[in-house]
């Protein structure tokens, strides 16, 4: 079996096993959560694993969006579908306004404007007196889908973020292997040579910007529905670097990477404590019951491990594991 063919077999499986989750006992809250971010570090390789483009700034439209979703529908009474559009068009506009900007450099400098405006958005969630400042914008009803569906069972609304996650993950994939896609590619790769054959390089990037901003706002919008709320983590710098590390754990240039990647981290982030508690009943060792409290130097000590033995990321060593294996 090639890379090609497991890759296919392997989406297959994981889609029934997203259908089949909330069977098999799964939480649907925590399946949902990860969605979302696995959603936005799928938007983030767009721009990175494909274009070659470092934003430390993804936190702002994430965030944003969430924001603005929260906000048109716990104030504005808008239905969830307006609400999430609402989000997915500022996602796009901040990555209008921000992609202008920041693809006037390059290198750490394209990296560090994306960082600084992030971040002037991050001190205006914090003063604006919609956002709720450091407590968040809480209880935002899930409300009714096109004003018919209830939206308020878990079920009900797992299935509706499932489509749309699946919808958005598609689209990524077809971006990818359109002309538009290997034109990212061609730049990533080597940008005076596309330049030399006539592309208008700074248009490309604004658009791979764009539509990576856009699908960042949508993961954030949606995960403002799911579970009720938008808090200043959600446009902190450190929600930037989170995802860098699930693309980068999960493969960069990769579509099955960042999906990888996001579960790995989220499901760390959220059963640490449980394995600490297991490790410590196994061993005697009282120092793991301590390890919930210590995610950032678990996930860090992963981080380090990738970088060191698995540079390609833990799905880019197994589809290298397969095509040798092929050879």
């Amino acid at each position: 079996m090639n890379s090609k063919k497991f890759a296919k077999l392997g989406y297959g499986l994981l889609l029934l096993g997203l259908i089949a989750a909330p069977f098999m006992g799964a939480y649907p809250v925590f399946v949902m959560k990860l969605m979302c971010f696995a959603l936005f570090a799928c938007a983030f390789n767009l721009l990175l694993g494909y274009t070659g483009l470092l934003s430390f700034g993804h936190a702002a439209f994430f965030g944003g969006a969430a924001y603005v979703t929260g906000h048109a529908i716990k104030v504005w009474h808008l239905t969830p579908e307006l609400g999430i559009l609402f989000g997915v068009v500022f996602g796009a506009l901040l990555g209008v306004v921000f992609g202008w900007l920041a693809i006037r450099r390059q290198g750490i400098y394209f990296s560090m404007i994306t960082l600084a405006l992030a971040q002037m958005l991050f001190f205006a969630c914090l003063q604006m007196p919609f956002t709720g400042g450091e407590d968040g914008l809480q209880a935002v009803p899930r409300g009714k889908l096109f004003g018919l569906l209830s939206l308020e069972s878990d079920w009900t609304m797992y299935y509706v973020a499932l489509v749309i996650v699946v919808l958005a993950f598609l689209l990524i994939m077809r971006t990818v292997h359109s002309p538009f896609g290997q034109v990212l590619k061609a730049l990533k790769e080597n940008e005076p040579r596309a330049i030399s054959l006539g592309y208008d390089v700074n248009r490309f990037k604004l658009l791979a910007f764009v539509i990576s901003a856009a699908l960042a706002g949508l993961a954030g919008s949606l995960k403002t529905v799911v579970l009720g709320f938008a808090t200043l983590t959600d446009v902190h710098w450190t929600a930037s670097g989170q995802v860098i590390l699930m693309t980068l754990v999960g493969g960069l240039g990769l579509l099955s990477g960042p999906i990888v990647g996001s579960a790995v981290i989220v499901a760390l982030e959220n059963k640490i404590g449980d394995i600490g508690t297991w490790l410590s009943r196994l061993t005697g060792v009282e120092w793991f019951n301590t390890l919930g409290e210590s995610v950032t130097i678990v996930t860090g000590l992963i981080f380090v491990i990738c970088v060191l033995a698995f540079r390609r990321g833990i799905m880019g060593e197994l589809i290298a594991f397969i095509d040798r294996k092929k050879k």
